[in-house]
């Protein structure tokens, strides 16, 4: 039950008659209330929410990444709103029967900083991933500081495995090493970078599939 005590000029919040108040992003805000429907969904309806538990699903263990990293801060939508939206639009596809992706369109972060040059990906010993690339410090907007993260996804099982700070740019290597479990199968990596300070972020970079020793 809502309360509507300010006049018809002023604030409430929660459910009055046919609208609901509340506050998004610092303002506040109403709406009506959903209707209702009984129609079965449309088949692009129905595509369109398959795509959306997909992306959903794929974004919930590693939200705190597009989270901080995707687009611009402090517009109306969330930086995690807008890799939803880019992933919905651009990488999460539907062949008529279930959404599936078009994983080197995947973006974790989006951003404007440089980021790694001469990336390459090979398996290790131990279930291991080895990443090599090139220092481009001073090149632009890249520093030597900048930190790395590493995302790996398995789709088998639909399980996602990630770090933060686990180098530095001017490091040019560093170990991912990944859960034992998934010895002899496909993982798909993305590498990307982040100032110091967190200000700047490079969009993130796939480095294909890596079938596991």
């Amino acid at each position: 039950m809502g309360t509507y005590n300010k006049g018809i000029l002023g604030a409430f919040y929660g459910k009055v008659g046919t609208v609901v108040g509340s506050t998004w992003r610092g303002k506040d805000v109403m709406r009506s209330l959903p209707r209702r429907s009984n129609r079965a969904a449309s088949l692009l309806q129905q595509q369109q929410r398959d795509k959306f538990t997909l992306v959903t699903n794929f974004l919930l263990p590693i939200s705190t990444i597009p989270g901080r990293y995707f687009g611009a801060k402090g517009g109306l939508k969330t930086q995690r709103n807008q890799a939803m939206s880019y992933l919905m639009k651009q990488a999460a596809l539907h062949n008529g029967t279930e959404a599936y992706w078009d994983f080197p369109k995947i973006l974790l972060t989006r951003g404007d900083l440089l980021g790694l040059a001469t990336l390459t990906a090979t398996p290790d010993t131990n279930q291991a991933v080895t990443v090599n690339w090139v220092n481009n410090s001073g090149q632009g907007n890249a520093d030597a500081t900048d930190t790395v993260l590493a995302v790996a996804y398995e789709e088998t099982s639909g399980l996602i495995w990630s770090a933060e700070l686990i180098a530095t740019r001017d490091t040019e290597t560093v170990t991912l090493p990944l859960p034992t479990y998934w010895s002899g199968l496909a993982v798909h990596v993305w590498i990307a970078v982040v100032a110091a300070d967190g200000k700047k972020y490079a969009t993130s970079q796939y480095l294909n599939t890596i079938t596991l020793d």
